[in-house]
């Protein structure tokens, strides 16, 4: 199990997509809930308990083996707004043709072909993770990560918040994403037995609604 790898992954440099999308911070932020480093920190942390533990799960369970087939019926169903659905499969399909160039794999192209328009982004994270050699945990991190920096990043050019702020805000949230972690291995690990179906369905019914009003935007920064 190579930790480089696991940097490699988790690096915001990674050609995957995500510098496109805001994690719902660009619709938070005009609608003024999001409008300094202390509602960034508490918008953040509702994004790590709903939709980081859910891709966060789905990410461990993807490097653990179970099927993506499987995962990605559970993401869609745990997914409502078709914005982000939309959107998830999009940056599953641009971390696929990165994922696939990095750490070439049988399993990677096999998942590209069930999925040409792209899987769940969480679930191809978990498969690329499976195939630089790293495990569910790594998966998790990765996911959780991913669901709160975003934000912090999309609100740095949002509002001209101070970086240092907005990292201020990752730092004080990662004991938080470590518990987030620890639920998602172990929701992974009883999906192995028991199915998909088992995973976390957190919600975040403003997350879903406000993905719907930002992709009726005629003008936006981001994707999402």
């Amino acid at each position: 199990m190579s930790r480089a790898a696991l940097l490699v992954l988790a690096d915001g440099r990674f050609p995957a997509g995500g510098h496109a999308h805001s994690g719902g911070a660009e619709e938070a932020v005009k609608a003024g809930r999001i409008t300094g480093a202390p509602s960034l920190e508490d918008f953040c942390r509702g994004r790590l308990h709903t939709a980081g533990l859910v891709a966060a799960s789905l990410a461990a369970a993807a490097a653990l083996g179970v099927p993506a087939a499987e995962l990605d019926a559970a993401a869609d169903a745990r997914t409502p707004s078709p914005a982000l659905r939309l959107a998830a499969r999009r940056l599953g399909r641009q971390l696929m043709r990165a994922a696939r160039a990095t750490w070439p794999s049988d399993e990677l192209d096999a998942l590209a072909r069930e999925f040409p328009k792209g899987a769940h982004q969480p679930v191809v994270l978990g498969a690329a993770a499976r195939s630089a050699g790293l495990g569910a945990d790594d998966a998790a991190h990765c996911a959780a990560y991913e669901s709160v920096s975003g934000a912090t990043t999309a609100t740095v050019r949002l509002l001209g918040l101070d970086p240092f702020e907005a990292t201020a805000v990752l730092a004080r949230l990662a004991p938080e994403a470590d518990h987030v972690v620890d639920l998602a291995v172990e929701a992974a690990a009883l999906a192995q037995e028991q199915g998909a179906g088992v995973l976390p369905a957190a919600s975040a019914p403003l997350l879903e609604i406000g993905a719907e009003l930002h992709a009726g935007w005629a003008v936006r920064l981001f994707a999402s």
